[in-house]
C-alpha cells in the first residue's frame, strides 16, 4: 500500500514538476480567502514603501542612498504590480486594493515616511518594515500549499529574494551611518513601531481588534514632501553652468576620447533626472498602477545612468568630484513647474534623443574612442532611452491629445525655464568656473597621452544656451 512517505515517481524522477515533495503538497495549506488576505497585506506594505522611497529620493543628499532608494522604489513597484495581478486571479474582482488592511499598519508606514532624519528612515525601513514583510512572506511560504498556491509561491519567492538584497544594502547603510548614540535617540520610536506592527497582526492578513490606541509620533503632523534637490558635500559648486557639455560633444573637431570624458560627466549629471521624476510620481495622483511602475522604472534607469558615469570615471582614474555636477535643472523644474510641465520637458528631451544627433551618436562616439567600457555604457544608455521615449508616448501624449501638441507643450515649458546663468552668479552661488581642463588632464594622464590642444582650451558656457536638444544636445 502506498502513501505520501512511500510513493515513488517514475524511475525516481522529480515529482510535481520539482516544486515540492508529495508529503509537503499533501498538506491542506491556506484557503483562498486566507491567502488573499495575506497577499493584500504584502501589497499594502510594498505600496507604502514605494511611496516612502520615492518621496525621499529628491531631498536625500547622500548620493549612494539617493540611487539606492531609486532602485528599491522600482523593486517595490514591480512587486506591487505582481501582487495586484495574482490577487486578481483569485476570485477577487473588485480587488479592494485601495482598502487599508489595518489602522495600526497605516500609522506604522506613516511614521516611517515622516522620519525626520536619514538615520531614522534607514532604521524604520531596514530594521522594521522590510524584516517584518520578509518574515510574513516566509510564514506564507511555510503555510500555503506549494502546488495549489504555486502562482503565489512564485511571486513571493521573487519578492523574498529581492527583499534580502534590499536588507543587505540597508544593514550596511545603518552600519555606516547610525552610531550607538543615534540609535539610542530613536529607540523609543522603534519600540513604538514594533507595537504598531503587533496591533496590526504583523502583516499576517488577519485584522485584529485594537488593543489600545495606536500612537503617532513623527506623523502627528502631516508629512510635507520636499521637492528641493539636495546633494552631499562631494558635489561642489552645484550651480555652476560654466561648461557646455553638449556644445563640446557636438563639435566635430573634438577627439572621440575627449568626448567620452564629457559623456561620463553627462551620465553622472543625470542624477538630476531621478530627483525631478520623483517629484512627478509623488505629486501625480489617481493614475493606474502601471503608470507608477513605468515611471519608477524610468527613474531607476536614470539613476543607473548616473552610476554608469560614476563607474566610468573611477575606472578611468578620474576624480569626478572635481567636476561640477549641477543641480540647476532638477531644482528649477521641481520648484518652478507643475508635475505635468516637468513631464512635458522630460518628454521633449527624450524625443530629441531619438534623432541622429542623439543616443546613437553618443554610442558611435563610444565605439570610435576605442574604450570598450564607453561602448557598453552608451549602448545600454541608448536602449534605455528608446524605452523611455515609448513610455512618454504611452503616458504623456494622452494628456495632451496628440504628438504635436505634446511636443510643442514640452518646448514651451522648457523655454520658460530660461538660463539663470547671470542670476546665480549675481547671488554669489557660483562664478561658473571652467572645471573641464582639470578633468580632461586627469583622463589624459590615465591614458598616458598629451591633451589635445582644442579640447583643453574649450570654454563655452551655458550663458546663452539651454541644455536640451534644440540645437546641440541634451542632458536627460
Amino acid at each position: 500500500m502506498t502513501n505520501v512517505k512511500t510513493y515513488q515517481s517514475y524511475r525516481g524522477l522529480p515529482s510535481l514538476a520539482g516544486l515540492a515533495s508529495i508529503e509537503d503538497a499533501a498538506r491542506p495549506g491556506l484557503s483562498v480567502e486566507a491567502c488573499v488576505a495575506r497577499l493584500k497585506g504584502y501589497h499594502y506594505a510594498f505600496l507604502r514603501m514605494h511611496e516612502i522611497f520615492t518621496a525621499r529620493i529628491t531631498a536625500e543628499p547622500i548620493y549612494e542612498l539617493k540611487t539606492g532608494f531609486a532602485h528599491h522604489a522600482y523593486l517595490c513597484a514591480e512587486h506591487v504590480a505582481a501582487l495586484r495581478q495574482r490577487i486578481g486571479e483569485m476570485r477577487e474582482p473588485p480587488l479592494g486594493l485601495e482598502e487599508i488592511p489595518h489602522e495600526a499598519l497605516q500609522i506604522f508606514f506613516d511614521e516611517i515616511r515622516a522620519a525626520p532624519t536619514t538615520e531614522a528612515l534607514l532604521l524604520g525601513i531596514y530594521e522594521k518594515a522590510l524584516p517584518a514583510l520578509n518574515a510574513a512572506i516566509e510564514r506564507h511560504l511555510r503555510d500555503t500549499n506549494p502546488i495549489a498556491d504555486a502562482p503565489s509561491v512564485r511571486v513571493l519567492r521573487f519578492a523574498h529574494l529581492e527583499i534580502d538584497d534590499m536588507l543587505d544594502f540597508g544593514r550596511k547603510g545603518i552600519e555606516c551611518l547610525v552610531d550607538d548614540a543615534t540609535y539610542a535617540t530613536y529607540r523609543a520610536w522603534l519600540t513604538g513601531l514594533d507595537e504598531l506592527l503587533a496591533m496590526s497582526g504583523a502583516l499576517a492578513g488577519a485584522a485584529r481588534a485594537l488593543n489600545g490606541e495606536p500612537t503617532r509620533r513623527f506623523s502627528a503632523s502631516p508629512h510635507v514632501y520636499d521637492r528641493a534637490p539636495k546633494r552631499d558635500e562631494r558635489f561642489q559648486d552645484v550651480w555652476n553652468q560654466g561648461v557646455n557639455a553638449e556644445a563640446f560633444l557636438y563639435t566635430p573637431e573634438m577627439p572621440a576620447k575627449a568626448k567620452t570624458v564629457m559623456m561620463l560627466y553627462k551620465r553622472l549629471r543625470e542624477i538630476d533626472v531621478p530627483e525631478m521624476m520623483a517629484s512627478i510620481i509623488v505629486e501625480t495622483k489617481g493614475k493606474p498602477w502601471d503608470y507608477y511602475r513605468d515611471m519608477s522604472r524610468q527613474l531607476w534607469d536614470e539613476a543607473r545612468h548616473a552610476m554608469m558615469g560614476e563607474v566610468g570615471f573611477v575606472a578611468l582614474g578620474v576624480d569626478w568630484t572635481r567636476a561640477c555636477i549641477t543641480v540647476n535643472w532638477s531644482h528649477r523644474l521641481n520648484t518652478e513647474c507643475t508635475p505635468i510641465e516637468r513631464h512635458a520637458v522630460l518628454y521633449f528631451i527624450e524625443q530629441g534623443l531619438m534623432t541622429k544627433t542623439g543616443k546613437r551618436y553618443e554610442w558611435e562616439v563610444g565605439v570610435e574612442s576605442g574604450i570598450p567600457l564607453m561602448a557598453t555604457i552608451q549602448d545600454y544608455d541608448w536602449a534605455d532611452e528608446v524605452l523611455h521615449a515609448q513610455l512618454g508616448r504611452l503616458w504623456y501624449i494622452p494628456e495632451m491629445g496628440d504628438w504635436k501638441k505634446a511636443l510643442d507643450y514640452g518646448d514651451q515649458c522648457w523655454s520658460r525655464i530660461l538660463s539663470n546663468w547671470q542670476a546665480v552668479k549675481d547671488q554669489g552661488l557660483t562664478r561658473h568656473a571652467n572645471w573641464w581642463p582639470d578633468i580632461y588632464r586627469q583622463a589624459c594622464e590615465a591614458w598616458g597621452e598629451p591633451p589635445d590642444a582644442n579640447a583643453l582650451a574649450f570654454a563655452e558656457t551655458y550663458e546663452a544656451a539651454r541644455a536640451d536638444l534644440k540645437g546641440v544636445g541634451g542632458s536627460a
